[in-house]
């Protein structure tokens, strides 16, 4: 299989079998998407075969979606292609056998219950009641890749494709779909550069490297072993290894001297002693980096009293009280909208306590990265002259080789980061945060964009970080290996969580039946109850709130404005690269102008949506 002048399969060989579950790995750009488009009969193999069962019925998740008016829960039952042509028969049905028809369709298909299945998917994925029946166009772009997530999973399938399912989810939502798919019938193929999950999921790896497509039993575990151990044969790299284990074993001989919590400590233990078996596998990484600390420490770090946190006069959190001390190593858990991002912004100062103190330590020194530092990064400037402008005072040479570490080798660290993709920028942004040395690292889903080697190389360099550290993530694995313990942001309260992530994801199980039951209720009681409400005092409160809102609003309209002209640009400049005659000779020009065209677009697509997903969320949060 070859896109333009670049081969990405040469004699390779798979053999899927029904019902199996693959995880498909490989470096970014190797090929995954196109093998995934060769398969969806998007595209067509150069040379060889490719036998596929002529009945199956395939499901693909979309990378895009339009802004439209179509409500969330219609759009994922737009799934069940099937469901919705019965639907329309029974619709046009012009004669009482015809109708009967298809009434006999509709119950043969289960087609009662699409519409409660297409509720429990959206709810999984993260969607309240309310927003089933918001308009597409009112999510954002994170948000509606969740929901052509949920339109893949309606649709009865044979063969499901999932390209990077988790990238825009968070764990709880992360947590519901390994379970679901774990009970999927038919044969899965999915993407994904999160470990856990492909450990959760996968009864097979494919991995696509060199052209080749290697298949291995087992989950990315599994992999990692049968991986290294070949490696291992080669006595160059055995030393390499070596040298990464040792590096390893120390932390875990450190972290046993200051292990305090026992269940929490067993379960980091059991990680870091894993961490020793998946170095070796990674030995060849593109990455190798460190976060080095500011040399001076203060005791605590940061700390807040009696703190209310949130924005305008919407309170989120009230009566906050923390202290952050160096060494504490803390993931933050907590559903979406809880307030953990409020949380961050505010020990971060990106927003003002409404009431209570703050203390700074002496030294305090704080490393702040969200997906809205993408945003920051000047798309002119070169990834040396970024580094440069932080300290003016650092040898080329110096900004070179830090650099090196994030990937960006030889001349690329002197290349205008305009063209960059997410995972370059999101590496970038992560390298400016390393370069000031701070002593309190504040992470806000540090690992979207990283593939799998990246996310190792980040894991090392935050277990080696002596400061203190404060981390939302998806990321079970980078979890598990890097924090000590966990607080969780819920009901209006931050406290401290006993306990690890599988008695988290328990938590959130009780909490779901806890909610079902308390709704329940509570539409009972208000159908008893019929309060007296002062119309004129609400309608003035809820002018007011609009009124506070309305540059918010505005901003949000703007962006998502702008999000829909470049995917506009993005789709014209694809249906261009989709024409066969583009990839001739003599139109060489032409396709890298295309290539850069569609590559400067895609990153400001993925700007303007990081932005309408801060927007939006900041909107919530007040609301």
């Amino acid at each position: 299989m070859q896109r333009g002048t670049q081969m990405l399969l040469k004699d390779a060989s798979l053999r899927i079998h029904d019902g199996q579950k693959l995880a498909l790995i490989g470096p970014n750009g190797a090929g995954k998407s196109s093998l995934f488009a060769l398969l969806n009969g998007e595209l067509g193999v150069d040379g060889g075969d490719l036998h596929m069962p002529p009945k199956w019925r395939i499901a693909h998740m979309k990378q895009e979606v339009e802004a439209s008016e179509r409500s969330a829960l219609d759009y994922a039952m737009d799934g069940d292609t099937l469901y919705r042509e019965i639907e329309a028969g029974i619709a046009n049905a012009e004669s009482d056998n015809a109708l009967a028809d298809w009434l006999d369709k509709m119950d043969q298909h289960q087609g009662y219950q699409v519409p409660v299945k297409a509720e429990q998917l959206l709810h999984g994925l993260g969607f309240s009641k309310e927003q089933l029946q918001y308009p597409v166009k009112s999510f954002s772009g994170g948000w509606r890749i969740r929901l052509n997530l949920a339109q893949a999973l309606m649709m009865p399938s044979d063969l499901m494709l999932l390209d990077e399912p988790t990238n825009h989810l968070d764990l709880e939502a992360t947590l519901w779909l390994e379970q679901y798919l774990k009970n999927y019938p038919g044969t899965l193929l999915f993407i994904s550069h999160d470990r856990d999950f492909i450990d959760g999921v996968a009864d097979h790896i494919v991995h696509l490297h060199n052209q080749t497509l290697t298949q291995y039993p087992g989950n990315y575990s599994a992999y990692e072993r049968i991986r290294a151990e070949k490696l291992a044969q080669q006595q160059s790299v055995y030393e390499k290894q070596q040298e990464r284990v040792a590096e390893i074993e120390k932390f875990v001989t450190r972290f046993k001297a200051k292990a305090s919590k026992a269940k929490q400590a067993q379960s980091r233990l059991k990680e870091l002693q894993r961490m020793e078996l998946i170095a070796p596998a990674h030995v060849d990484s593109p990455f190798r980096f460190e976060f080095p600390a500011y040399e001076k420490m203060s005791t605590p770090l940061l700390a807040v009293d009696n703190a209310d946190l949130g924005y305008g006069d919407k309170t989120i959190l009230p009566g906050v009280k923390l202290s952050i001390v160096p060494g504490h190593r803390v993931g933050l858990l907590g559903p979406n909208g809880a307030g953990k991002s409020t949380l961050l912004k505010t020990l971060c100062n990106e927003i003002s306590m409404l009431s209570g103190e703050r203390s700074e330590g002496e030294h305090l020194r704080i490393g702040y990265y969200a997906q809205h530092q993408l945003e920051s990064l000047d798309v002119k400037a070169t990834g040396a002259l970024i580094l440069q402008r932080l300290k003016p005072k650092a040898s080329e040479q110096e900004i070179r080789n830090f650099l090196g570490g994030f990937g960006f080798h030889g001349d690329r660290a002197l290349e205008v980061i305009e063209p960059f993709s997410g995972g370059e920028k999101a590496r970038l942004a992560l390298a400016c945060v390393a370069w000031m040395k701070p002593n309190l690292l504040i992470l806000d889903e540090p690992t979207n964009h990283l593939d799998i080697e990246m996310r190792e190389a980040l894991t090392l360099a935050l277990q080696n970080f002596p400061g203190a550290i404060l981390v939302v993530s998806h990321d079970r694995h980078l979890l598990k290996a890097t924090v000590d313990e966990y607080w969780l942001v819920d009901n209006g309260k931050v406290q401290e969580f006993e306990g690890d992530l599988d008695d988290y994801h328990q938590y959130l199980q009780n909490r779901d039946e806890i909610s079902a039951e308390t709704d329940n209720a509570s539409a009972a009681q208000a159908k008893a109850e019929k309060p007296a409400v002062d119309r004129k005092e609400q309608k003035r409160l809820e002018a007011e709130r609009r009124q506070r809102l309305a540059p918010l609003r505005k901003k949000q309209q703007a962006a998502e404005k702008l999000m829909e002209k470049l995917q506009a640009q993005l789709s014209d400049i694809e249906e261009k690269l989709a024409d066969s005659g583009i990839y001739d000779a003599e139109r060489k020009d032409e396709l890298n102008t295309l290539l850069q065209q569609q590559g400067k677009v895609k990153s400001e697509l993925d700007d303007a949506e990081a932005e309408w997903m801060e927007l939006t969320e900041q909107l919530e949060e007040a609301e």
